[in-house]
């Protein structure tokens, strides 16, 4: 909020669509979560865009967006890249660089009031799994653009909001 960016979780952009009555994606979103999976790009990318598009109707000031846990693997890199092309420029990617027993740990306490369904430690396995196999190298390809901006998420809550903080005072 104080650098002007509108914040879009992809993870809970899906989360909401999967439990909107009616919805055409709910049961498909619901069984990639739950096996740790990366929900099919065209679903994702439409709630993001959709998200977007509505933010800026609302207020056409409403231009920067931070875009949390997307892309996810290559075909989410595509995707954006063919929807978003003249439309939408990535200035960085802020990496959380963190353990993952820290990780795992978080995620497992976060799990005792969040009701997700991933919350759980053979989800957050596969999860791990996920990331190392197709989120590590769309996270190196931006690294060789030279727009990765990383950040030790294992220190204290404060600790990791000063060095973001720090990171948007020279970004804007």
């Amino acid at each position: 909020q104080k650098y002007g960016y509108t914040h879009l979780s992809a993870g809970d952009l899906l989360r909401d669509e999967r439990k909107r009555p009616g919805s055409q994606y709910g049961e498909l979103i619901e069984n990639y979560i739950k096996e740790g999976e990366i929900v099919p790009v065209e679903i994702t990318i439409s709630l993001l865009k959709r998200a977007m598009d509505q933010t800026m109707a609302a207020n056409s000031q409403k231009n920067k967006f931070l875009i949390d846990g997307f892309p996810r693997n290559e075909d989410n890199l595509q995707g954006w890249n063919k929807t978003m092309d003249g439309k939408a420029d990535v200035s960085f990617v802020l990496f959380f660089d963190c353990d993952n027993e820290i990780c795992i740990g978080r995620c497992l306490e976060r799990g005792k009031s969040s009701g997700r369904s991933d919350d759980n430690r053979e989800s957050l396995e596969k999860r791990i799994h996920t990331y190392l196999q197709s989120t590590k190298p769309i996270i190196d390809l931006y690294e060789r653009m030279g727009k990765v901006r990383k950040v030790d998420a294992s220190k204290s809550v404060d600790e990791v909001f000063e060095k973001v903080e720090q990171i948007f005072d020279k970004e804007g």
